[in-house]
């Protein structure tokens, strides 16, 4: 284990302490609810059956949603706290959701060619490599499988609220590919209320560039279905300036690809 994983173990058992946003499992959901959160344009089809891969992704919510779909739903997660959340919904769902605590640059636990779809919720800039995580998705998904990743916006990596300076948000860091950063929480991670105990280390994430991104995905044999400005919460042009609606129709902080797993077209 490395000292990028071990950073990671451990804030992320200081969220789930704390109770943040991405902490708590999804435990009202119905079938229409489980697909709108893990497939609003319906693009995966039917998922009866189909083996599903939440990479990075414990904390019972996408797994839930992708179990309530009828799927056979994996979730790996460096995190046993978050691997808990996943255990937590499937009991409260009693359905079926296989845990496993593993690093998503390392599938060594599957056999090549095992999932038909791998959803990755946000966490691809926690590593500062995407590279080995695209080669690891290719292994183990099947030719035809589909790839969801999401990820930060390269161009807006690395602003926030704070960020605001009475005209705009001020872009200060270098576009430079596996760049460290490390910056404060959004105030709506902890938006049940102030954060309890000690204070928590912000994220350290790392920037991947555009180029980066899109020839590791093609260069693992992925051709792209779709891709999105992924905003998970409302985006308000009329928000005051400095706070999260602003930023987000300012400065769209995330990004979502669709690809196809497709090495026979691509030769790889």
């Amino acid at each position: 284990m490395d000292e990028v994983a071990r950073y990671n173990i451990e804030r992320w058992r200081a969220l789930n302490e704390a109770d943040a946003l991405f902490t708590r499992p999804a435990l009202e959901l119905d079938a229409a609810a489980a697909r709108q959160r893990v497939d609003p344009a319906g693009r995966l089809g039917d998922l009866g059956g189909k083996p599903v891969l939440c990479l990075a992704g414990g904390g019972g919510q996408q797994s839930a949603a992708f179990a309530l779909l009828g799927a056979r739903v994996t979730v790996v997660d460096l995190s046993e706290a978050q691997l808990q959340r996943d255990r937590e919904a499937a009991a409260h769902y009693g359905v079926q959701i296989d845990t496993v605590q593993g690093d998503m640059r390392d599938l060594s636990h599957f056999a090549d060619a095992t999932f038909d779809v791998v959803w990755q919720p946000y966490a691809l800039n926690f590593v500062p490599d995407a590279r080995p995580v695209f080669r690891e998705v290719a292994r183990v998904l099947r030719p035809g499988g589909i790839y969801h990743v999401q990820c930060a916006n390269p161009f807006a990596f690395g602003l926030g609220t704070r960020d605001w300076n009475g005209d705009g948000y001020l872009l200060k860091h270098l576009y430079v590919d596996g760049a460290a950063l490390t910056h404060e929480d959004e105030p709506w991670v902890y938006s049940r209320g102030e954060r309890p105990g000690g204070p928590i280390a912000g994220p350290r994430e790392y920037r991947h560039t555009l180029s980066t991104l899109l020839n590791g995905l093609v260069e693992r044999g992925f051709v792209l279905l779709h891709v999105a400005d992924d905003q998970d919460m409302p985006v308000d042009p009329d928000a005051e300036p400095g706070t999260w609606g602003h930023f987000t129709a300012v400065a769209p902080p995330w990004l979502a690809f669709w690809a196809a797993y497709r090495p026979d077209l691509l030769g790889t």
